[in-house]
């Protein structure tokens, strides 16, 4: 009777508390929190802590305070359960920017040498032409991110911006200006500042991405297309300083990338495999609270990029091993 009670007991809680509530990683459904709540991390980042992973994006759930800008966290030890850890920024004007000013595409760093975090986003005014990127700090993954600066990233104008760390652990930053194209910069050694550029890739390209498997650089990005989506591209390199091969779509481009639009290429490096993870948006402009994530795994190598139709599947974040649906 007891091991009933028992057994019970583990399937209530289990329930209530949204352990495991995921088996498999849905594109373009809600996605569900430990709390039961579609996750609000729009145009979001990821990176991760020992064996922890961290999710950072925007917070656009409804009844927020208008006056106010958030940036949310989620953490997950298998990339398809995500606890939340909070609104880790919550952020007033921070510059007289005015009504209707921008905090977007949060992306987060640990640097070793300083033990900080360091939040990277793109900061503007509504009309898109402050086109900076701000800075926010902190002790913590999960703690309140302090702002520190804005500045344009070697002078140049900074909307949409990505994030990569390489294999050597050397940080990046991706940033569109829409006067040249599309920047990969080296960040200083504290993460402060930009240190130098790698690349300009001569591409009228946001959303930026970039990964690097099996000796070469792949570059994403998404056409100037606004809320729409529109056929993402990529190209590869054999250096981030290029040169960059010619752009290629990466999906049947009647889908336009199947509504969506890039933000980070993830990485899974296992004991048996390693998975390239498209990170994508499906905004709803109109209902911004609902939208929603692609992520499929990439087929990637020998220099081709290529994004199967998005089905159910699931990842072994210890062996980097991936399945889709059909094959579950």
């Amino acid at each position: 009777m007891f091991k009933f009670v028992l057994i019970g007991f583990l399937f209530t809680f289990c329930a209530l508390s949204g352990i495991a509530q995921n088996k498999t990683i849905n594109p373009g459904a809600v996605w569900p929190d430990d709390r039961g709540q579609h996750i609000q991390a729009h145009g979001g980042g990821i990176i991760k802590i020992k064996d922890t992973y961290y999710w950072y994006g925007e917070e656009r759930a409804q009844g927020l305070d208008p006056h106010y800008r958030y940036v949310s966290c989620y953490s997950s030890r298998d990339l398809t359960n995500w606890k939340f850890r909070g609104d880790v920024v919550k952020m007033s004007d921070p510059e007289n920017l005015g009504e209707g000013w921008i905090l977007e595409r949060p992306k987060v760093y640990y640097n070793k040498l300083t033990k900080k975090y360091v939040m990277y986003f793109h900061l503007d005014t509504r009309n898109y032409q402050y086109a900076r990127v701000g800075i926010a700090v902190s002790d913590k993954p999960d703690g309140n991110y302090t702002f520190v600066k804005s500045f344009r990233p070697l002078d140049h104008q900074s909307r949409d911006i990505g994030q990569f760390i390489d294999d050597d652990g050397s940080a990046y930053l991706i940033f569109e200006d829409r006067a040249l194209g599309f920047h990969i910069v080296k960040l200083a050694d504290d993460y402060m500042s930009v240190a130098k550029e790698m690349s300009l890739v001569n591409m009228p390209l946001e959303g930026g991405a970039v990964v690097h498997y099996k000796g070469l650089y792949y570059a994403i990005g998404s056409a100037l297309t606004g809320w729409a989506p529109n056929p993402n591209k990529y190209a590869t390199a054999t250096s981030l300083a290029g040169p960059w091969s010619e752009f290629k779509d990466i999906a049947p481009p009647e889908t336009k990338t199947y509504h969506s639009q890039s933000t980070m290429m993830l990485k899974v490096v296992g004991t048996k495999d390693t998975t390239v993870i498209f990170m994508a948006d499906q905004w709803k402009p109109n209902a911004q609270w609902d939208s929603r994530y692609l992520w499929m795994p990439l087929e990637i190598g020998e220099g081709k990029l290529w994004l199967n139709e998005p089905k159910p599947w699931k990842i072994n974040v210890k062996t980097g091993e991936h399945k889709i649906a059909e094959k579950l």
